[in-house]
């Protein structure tokens, strides 16, 4: 088959047209292009891509395919390693380019690494792009040019760059080979579970980039304006609700940037200029994650602080199992557990007081509870999984520290004052009034029987009394320190 020097564009977690730079560039090329995604056979020892991130996944690539045809293109999908994979195809289809984003997660570097070698060796021109991010993640760097560990010092290097390039827009038409290769269907990668229990996500959701703009526009003109205010409250809309949109490349943090800037040029007024930097100091935040990841690449699996590998955590399988099917008999994180395994998703408020609850309240180590959230997340990003467990640890990089442990029930108390969102993802105790609601335990066993509930039976008594536990993980932290000494 001669396609006349075709240029292979490498879709993976990008996938989306606008702001698309190997596609941008492979048009300018002006020869023929073919899409290409490649399922990897799953390694041992690397992160591959969760439970919740490949039915994502699924749903994505049948929306990139319409995306595609809609430009007279294919994807072109295949199963496999991807050196191997892409040398097929390259014989096949006469190309001599290769062009893709890059990934920054420390498997994908080295991964990506070997394949531009071993391509370039045999004379096809690789060409690789940031597609991800705002700025690389070697660019931000301290006055002595060491890797930042503090957020706020690093989001101010960040605002001295220009601003970031403008998104690159979708193409008209992308140029077909004379020839099409064969392609796999979606449902031959296998993606989806034997058993189906993915209803909430697709109730939740709608993977693709359609689903992130719909998103965007609706956090513009809905929420943005609130933002600072409502973004902890779980029962509220309060967020932008894009991570998985991100995570998937369905959408870019320039089009997110360049969309709220036009927000702020079209409404002049101060306090819609400081909500949507209160938002997109969040975006730097995820910048923040990729720039650890990168210059600390052990982060995954082992402390930033290496002092907490002497760390004495219990492994108590009962009560991470209690945690993981939200049994533990505190409604606020059995909530935000419950919504994680419906919709693949859980509010960042929640997320910060389930994580508090399983390394502090539980003596659980970190380690769990983010694979629990890598398998779990739609929006399993391994940089932001991994700062954020870390923080919550208080073992990484400006981390919050051990002693700052949260009170699930004041924490539900403040964040969900008239139990709405508890009562909406723990039905069983939806009859119980605001005063109870939080600390059902407490209650009278008039007011349980009035409210239906058979405490122990119908929803559990706490597993750990968060005084006993607090008072334990304080005592486990000296202990640490006296090891230290």
């Amino acid at each position: 088959m001669d396609n006349h020097h075709t240029t292979l564009v490498w879709f993976r977690q990008d996938m989306r047209l606008e702001d698309h730079p190997p596609l941008h560039h492979a048009i300018e090329r002006g020869k023929s292009i073919i899409p290409v995604f490649i399922w990897e056979v799953e390694k041992k020892g690397v992160w591959n891509p969760g439970a919740a991130s490949r039915v994502w996944l699924h749903h994505s690539l049948i929306q990139m395919q319409k995306e595609l045809a809609a430009k007279k293109s294919q994807l072109i999908i295949r199963r496999g390693q991807a050196l191997s994979v892409l040398k097929q195809l390259i014989e096949e289809t006469n190309a001599d380019s290769v062009y893709w984003n890059r990934r920054y997660e420390p498997d994908s570097i080295q991964h990506d690494t070997a394949i531009k070698t071993a391509l370039r060796e045999t004379g096809i021109e690789v060409k690789t792009f940031n597609g991800s991010l705002l700025y690389e993640p070697w660019e931000v760097k301290t006055k002595s040019g060491t890797p930042f560990q503090v957020f706020t010092r690093f989001w101010e290097a960040c605002k001295l760059f220009p601003e970031p390039s403008k998104p690159l827009p979708v193409p008209k038409i992308l140029p077909p080979p004379l020839q099409w290769p064969h392609s796999l269907d979606v449902h031959e990668l296998r993606l989806l579970p034997k058993v189906d229990w993915t209803d909430g996500i697709r109730e939740t959701w709608q993977p693709g980039e359609k689903g992130a703009q719909t998103h965007l526009q609706r956090f513009i003109s809905s929420a943005i304006d609130a933002y600072s205010k409502d973004r902890d409250f779980p029962a509220v809309i309060g967020t932008s609700r894009l991570s998985p949109h991100l995570h998937a490349g369905e959408i870019s943090p320039r089009q997110i940037w360049y969309a709220l800037r036009e927000s702020e040029r079209l409404h002049s007024a101060a306090q819609r200029s400081n909500e949507i930097w209160a938002y997109l100091r969040e975006i730097g935040w995820r910048e923040f994650a990729h720039h650890l990841l990168f210059h600390f690449p052990h982060t995954p699996d082992k402390p930033l602080r290496t002092d907490f590998e002497r760390f004495p955590w219990k492994n108590e399988t009962q009560n991470l199992r209690a945690w993981q099917k939200g049994l533990t008999g505190y409604p606020i994180v059995d909530a935000g557990m419950r919504e994680l395994w419906h919709t693949g998703w859980m509010h960042n408020r929640v997320r910060m007081i389930v994580a508090s609850f399983l390394v502090k309240d539980l003596l659980i180590p970190w380690q769990e509870g983010a694979a629990w959230f890598w398998d779990t997340l739609v929006d399993a990003d391994l940089a932001n999984n991994t700062m954020g467990w870390q923080w919550s640890a208080g073992c990484g990089a400006d981390a919050a520290p051990f002693f700052r442990i949260f009170n699930p029930v004041l924490q539900s108390r403040k964040f969900d004052a008239n139990g709405s969102y508890i009562r909406r993802w723990i039905p069983e105790l939806s009859e119980l009034p605001n005063k109870w609601i939080h600390e059902p335990w407490t209650a009278s066993a008039d007011v349980l029987t009035h409210a239906g509930i058979n405490l122990g039976k119908d929803y559990p008594f706490p597993i750990v009394d968060h005084s006993f536990a607090r008072h334990r993980a304080l005592n486990a932290l000296q202990t640490l320190k006296r090891k230290l000494s």
